[in-house]
């Protein structure tokens, strides 16, 4: 298993990115962000928030299936990598075995809370589809088209894809935020105001 501190240090790590997602939509948007984001928006508002309750119910208990599953597959990697680049990596004959090793067991541990918590959701989809495809490249070519070790495997691929493709439904803290991004400018007062009243009191004092 992993060490604690690696399990702590993914904890700080998801709960700096909530408090940074949340803190960068507090801030008053200037007038090129709102722009961009007022075309972006309703793209954004349909891919997170058009499930109904029931379908976004199904997509939480697949986050959390995918999710509380991998998780122990990046403790693993992570608690020994070198063996891990002996072992899988290095039969794909890429340059710098260990770090592809560190890359994968990060991307499963790291993607599979992001997928729990629904923050970055896509992101997390993102790495645990990733890492499955270059394990099933892996199996085939060592093993060939073997259904009994490429299972697993498809279905972890096919769920993240599944994922990626649909979005982590409104049980999530995507879906939260995205629901709360208000776009508007800063309101900024009357120029006409601000320009006559100066004037007005010019006026009086003469």
């Amino acid at each position: 298993m992993a060490s604690p501190l690696l399990l702590e240090s993914a904890g700080g790590f998801l709960a700096s990115c909530t408090a940074l997602y949340f803190l960068a939509l507090k801030k008053s948007p200037n007038l090129k962000f709102a722009a961009l984001a007022g075309w972006l928006l309703p793209t954004v508002k349909e891919y997170f928030l058009k499930q109904n309750l029931l379908a976004s119910a199904g997509l939480l208990l697949l986050r959390l299936a995918i999710g509380v599953m991998m998780i122990h597959h990046g403790q693993e990697k992570l608690a020994d990598p070198q063996q891990f680049a002996n072992t899988y990596v290095a039969s794909l004959h890429l340059p710098f075995p260990l770090f592809f090793a560190y890359a994968a067991g990060i991307s499963e541990l790291i993607g599979s809370w992001l997928l729990i918590f629904g923050v970055f959701a896509p992101l997390g989809a993102l790495a645990i589809t990733g890492t499955m495809l270059v394990a099933a490249y892996q199996h085939i070519l060592t093993g060939g088209f073997n259904i009994y070790v490429l299972e697993l495997v498809a279905l972890y691929l096919g769920g993240s894809i599944s994922l990626l493709l649909i979005g982590p439904g409104l049980f999530s803290i995507d879906a939260l935020v995205v629901r709360n991004i208000n776009t508007s400018p800063p309101v900024i007062e009357d120029s006409e105001e601000l320009v006559l009243e100066p004037i007005a009191v010019r006026v009086n004092n003469n």
